[in-house]
């Protein structure tokens, strides 16, 4: 069977592109499930204005809120992680930087998504 793949990317198991194509249908679909995920949480927040904290944890602490907003916010973070990675890529020219920049900005997606789920979690839980 003839492969559209070179010699190297034999070798190495990768395609021409490497993963190309797969992240960029990963940015794709995070962008679209942010659509609704982001109206949803804008129409929340703003008819949430001026309300007292109560409200806000009440309102939070309804399953299907606590669900969106967990979502929001995990999606939010992998689909910035994924853009943020397709930035440095094509416009970091030192491999160190590079590579650098990569490992702190996964890090500090991780790290801010998994504060912003604990923080929906606690106030949803009432904690």
């Amino acid at each position: 069977m003839n492969s559209f793949r070179t010699p190297l990317g034999r070798v190495r198991g990768l395609g021409t592109a490497n993963a190309g194509t797969q992240h960029w249908w990963q940015e794709r679909v995070t962008s679209v499930a942010l659509v609704p995920l982001t109206l949803w949480f804008v129409i929340a927040v703003i008819g949430l204005i001026g309300q007292p904290w109560e409200a806000v944890a009440l309102w939070l602490s309804s399953p299907l809120s606590a669900v969106l907003a967990v979502l929001f916010v995990v999606v939010s973070f992998y689909h910035a992680a994924l853009g943020l990675q397709v930035v440095i890529e094509d416009y970091v020219h030192s491999e160190g930087a590079k590579v650098a920049l990569l490992l702190a900005v996964k890090f500090l997606c991780v790290l801010l998504g998994t504060a912003g789920v604990f923080s929906v979690l606690k106030i949803a839980f009432g904690g």
